[in-house]
């Protein structure tokens, strides 16, 4: 799961430690007087709509403040798009966190796991293992998510968008 590797990174980097709580996995914690709480659903990845409605309402995190991290069939490996708002796009779990949220207005980053043109079986392909050459690629590109999450909590998502969207 590239969004767990993603935010495990963030928190290491961190230093933030998980607590196992209500629907998943929690972390939170000031990060330079920010707070951060990262959510990795125990859920099914396409219900995991419950984990973020519920934590959403228990911190009362404003709809602006919430970020989506989802793997992509629509974008070529290690294509990273974030966007402040849209559709699923075929995404089963973005489409159950819409369901349950009643709204598109959320921020997701959305990293690219497509390397072949045709995909026979998408869950096999999904939850199979990386190739050597993108797992050689990874950490480049998890390092350049970092970047992504620190300017997304203190600079917000247009700002964010601007300076990494298209590079």
């Amino acid at each position: 799961n590239i969004g767990f590797d993603i935010i495990d990174n963030f928190a290491f980097k961190k230093n933030l430690k998980f607590d196992l709580l209500r629907y998943g996995m929690i972390s939170k914690s000031k990060v330079k007087g920010k707070m951060v709480i990262l959510l990795k659903p125990n859920t099914f990845m396409n219900l995991s709509g419950k984990a973020v409605n519920y934590w959403i309402k228990k911190e009362k995190i404003l709809i602006e403040n919430v970020l989506i991290i989802t793997d992509d069939l629509n974008l070529p490996f290690g294509k990273l798009r974030l966007r402040s708002k849209g559709n699923d796009g075929g995404h089963n779990g973005l489409k159950d966190i819409q369901d349950k949220l009643n709204s598109i207005e959320y921020s997701r980053l959305r990293f690219g796991i497509k390397n072949k043109l045709n995909i026979i079986n998408k869950v096999d392909y999904v939850i199979g293992e990386w190739t050597k050459n993108e797992s050689d690629l990874l950490e480049s590109i998890i390092i350049k998510t970092e970047k992504i999450l620190n300017s997304f909590i203190f600079y917000g998502v247009n700002p964010t968008m601007n300076e990494f969207n298209n590079k």
